[in-house]
């Protein structure tokens, strides 16, 4: 199986918007006022495209919430999430 893109949504601080990066090439890929809007409603799953993709989801302080995998169908079955 393929590696999925690595994205993680973090708030920045200097935007004062969450913004969701590739962790690979550090590009911002789509931004949200808050984080609710950026975690509700397929989103995430809309931004990062057919292609899909692992985020991690940071909270305001910076330590990471949670792991979110699009779609589900390419999460690995291994992961305890």
């Amino acid at each position: 199986m393929a590696q999925l893109p690595k994205y993680t949504l973090e708030f920045d601080e200097k935007r004062r918007r969450w913004v969701l990066e590739n962790d690979k090439t550090d590009k911002v890929e789509k931004s949200f006022e808050t984080k609710g809007e950026a975690t509700k409603r397929g989103a995430l799953r809309k931004a990062l495209g057919p292609e899909g993709g692992s985020v991690k989801i940071q909270k305001k302080d910076g330590d990471y919430q949670e792991e979110r995998t699009f779609p589900k169908s390419k999460d690995p079955k291994q992961s305890p999430g």
